[in-house]
């Protein structure tokens, strides 16, 4: 059944074993799926794809194989045809109720929305609850709510098509720019921080004593390996401000994913302005009543620390490599550029790299130089699933 699909999704780079695909055959046959599209669209999905980075490539996949299907509405055609009143008088924007629509989850609006189909036996509009138009209803079209689910009405119908179409997890895919939803996601490649400590070799080893037994021709011979342990901390310096506004709401999910984390042992967060110069700030508002000056943590922070910049690595060039006079813990006067700063770290801290939210410039050889040059004393990695991973394993190279 559907051959050449198992085929399409092998092609694509999907790893789908026989077994997998006799599963989906077995649950078709018992109906579960609920005999419509969607329902086996979603089956498809939770049978096949290993990986939310998969679920972008499985949509493609899904679309690409049935775009041929004839379309068979899901939503009551009863219900459509309550639906289409472009007419109906828009209703009253209601901000608390905007603000409860917002706080629901993807998963109790799909429970909730089958539940009014379920319920509805006829036509409302302008109302927060019912399938509708021109309401806070979070079902329906033309509506004021920021949330829901769009029934009828432009680019409506509640089938696989939209599903699949809307492709909700393009960015899931590891080579998209991270955002907020992916951060869980992201996180779950750095648990290879845990490092092994110098205990005695007491937590058991399965996979060696396999080999040792099968080698020994079936003699077991159990093998102990060295406990693990959170070991790794962290030096975490953001750019705040200016181009970084655009990816503000990025790097500040990126804060607390990272802060809520238990991957690392310990955490320090400073936050710069386009470079690193004499202080760093304590916020990421940038307040110079909460500073802290950058010798004293060159000075107390440990070597050991993994250093991770965040930011564009784009500036006028003179902000890089022009010096700033400052007083240092001496009262001396001093004057240092922001390159000088930079590889301050660099040669304070052999792990460090730098995790960029941006492409490199493209209109003018005036821009470029900033990135360039910082990328000279850094390994460089986009704010990507798969750029984030390289980047934790190059931090993990002795």
């Amino acid at each position: 059944m559907f051959s050449d699909f198992l085929y399409l999704l092998r092609q694509s780079g999907l790893k789908i074993s026989m077994t997998e695909w006799m599963a989906l055959c077995e649950g078709l046959d018992k109906g579960l799926h609920g005999a419509t599209f969607s329902g086996f669209y979603y089956l498809c999905r939770a049978v096949l794809v290993k990986s939310e980075t998969d679920f972008d490539r499985f949509d493609r996949c899904f679309l690409h194989y049935f775009k041929d299907v004839p379309f068979e509405q899901e939503v009551s055609q009863e219900l459509m045809d309550w639906l289409d009143r472009p007419d109906a008088p828009m209703g009253i924007y209601d901000a608390q109720q905007a603000e409860l629509n917002e706080m629901l989850s993807e998963t109790e609006i799909e429970r909730m929305f089958h539940e009014r189909m379920d319920e509805q036996k006829e036509q409302h509009n302008c109302g927060n609850y019912w399938v509708g138009t021109h309401g806070m209803s979070i079902f329906g079209n033309s509506g004021l709510s920021p949330v829901g689910i769009r029934v009828g009405g432009d680019g409506a119908s509640k089938r696989a098509f939209r599903v699949a179409g809307e492709r909700r997890f393009r960015d899931f895919r590891g080579d998209n720019t991270l955002d907020t939803r992916q951060f869980q996601v992201a996180l779950r490649h750095l648990r290879q921080f845990s490092g092994l400590v110098d205990l005695p070799p007491t937590e058991f080893d399965v996979d060696n004593t396999i080999k040792d037994t099968c080698d020994g021709g079936g003699t077991l011979k159990v093998r102990y390996k060295r406990p693990r342990k959170n070991t790794v901390k962290v030096l975490l310096l953001m750019d705040s401000g200016g181009s970084m506004e655009y990816y503000s709401q990025l790097c500040s999910a990126l804060f607390q994913a990272v802060s809520k984390t238990r991957h690392f042992k310990d955490l320090k967060v400073f936050y710069f302005h386009n470079c690193i110069y004499s202080r760093l700030y304590n916020e990421p508002s940038l307040l110079h009543t909460q500073t802290t000056p950058t010798d004293w943590v060159l000075n107390n922070i440990p070597s050991d620390y993994k250093v991770i910049f965040v930011g564009d690595a784009q500036m006028a060039p003179h902000e890089l490599v022009t010096g700033f006079a400052y007083q240092n813990g001496q009262g001396e006067s001093v004057r240092r550029s922001g390159l000088a700063w930079l590889e301050l770290f660099r040669n304070r801290h052999r792990h460090a790299i730098w995790l960029n939210p941006s492409d490199r410039p493209t209109w003018g050889e005036y821009w470029t130089r900033t990135y360039d040059a910082i990328e000279a004393l850094f390994p460089m990695f986009p704010l990507t699933v798969d750029g984030l991973e390289e980047g934790m394993k190059k931090l993990l190279v002795r």
